[in-house]
């Protein structure tokens, strides 16, 4: 560890902090998130993402930042994916269970609203299943396209607000490890167990732990950017 890490570190537990310290600081935290969901999803995921590609950036290249990296694109893009992933967790937390008593399992909405059971469970890992197959694939690659957007454009945020060629970046990502390792390894292998858990949670908390989940993905992204 270095003095960038330190400093990474004591960053983080200053923002952590006050919310375990103190219950007015938890309080409105709660509160804001009740009253104004996709705004709060917004700025969790563009905190806590974004600082998890900070993270795979110090474990692919040493450094935390680069020249062109482009936080601030990225904390946007992040905020933006966070608003689609929460509306995502809405849409699929009661269209699954819905769709689990359609095919027989007559109080799937009701397990999964209640307390902790091997039913809840299994209904929070159906939720997980078909949300990361159906609506990861497509988050995963336009997360990938927006990200080369930003590098190509120097990361500055005018580049930024440039038209995406999305036909030509589409045509130059590297689909074997999209699919050999994004898709094919980390979806069943981690983000399939990850978001069930997160689906055991109380609403309020699901989307918090999505974005805290982004730390992860930072980590994930960094190994995949590393395989040629």
């Amino acid at each position: 560890m270095n003095r960038s890490d330190f400093i990474f570190i004591a960053c983080a537990v200053l923002f952590f902090l006050p919310f375990f310290l103190s219950d007015a600081v938890l309080g409105a935290y709660l509160s804001f998130n009740a009253s104004h969901g996709m705004v709060a999803a917004f700025l969790k995921f563009a905190i806590l993402s974004t600082a998890g590609e900070l993270i795979g950036l110090r474990i692919s290249t040493g450094k935390y930042l680069k020249p062109g990296f482009g936080v601030l694109p990225r904390a946007i893009v992040w905020g933006i994916l966070g608003i689609g992933i929460n509306a995502a967790m809405i849409v699929f937390s009661s269209g699954v269970p819905a769709f689990l008593e359609y095919m027989g399992m007559s109080d799937a909405q009701a397990v999964f609203n209640g307390e902790l059971s091997w039913g809840k469970l299994f209904v929070a890992f159906m939720v997980s299943v078909f949300m990361n197959s159906l609506f990861g694939p497509v988050f995963m690659t336009l997360h990938k396209i927006t990200d080369m957007h930003i590098l190509d454009n120097g990361g500055t945020l005018r580049g930024f607000l440039r038209p995406i060629k999305m036909g030509e970046i589409m045509s130059r990502l590297n689909w074997k490890v999209q699919w050999g390792f994004v898709f094919k390894k980390t979806i069943p292998l981690f983000w399939f167990p990850a978001h069930t858990v997160t689906f055991m949670l109380p609403g309020t908390m699901r989307v918090l732990c999505a974005a805290l989940l982004g730390v992860a993905l930072g980590i994930l992204l960094a190994v995949a950017a590393r395989k040629k």
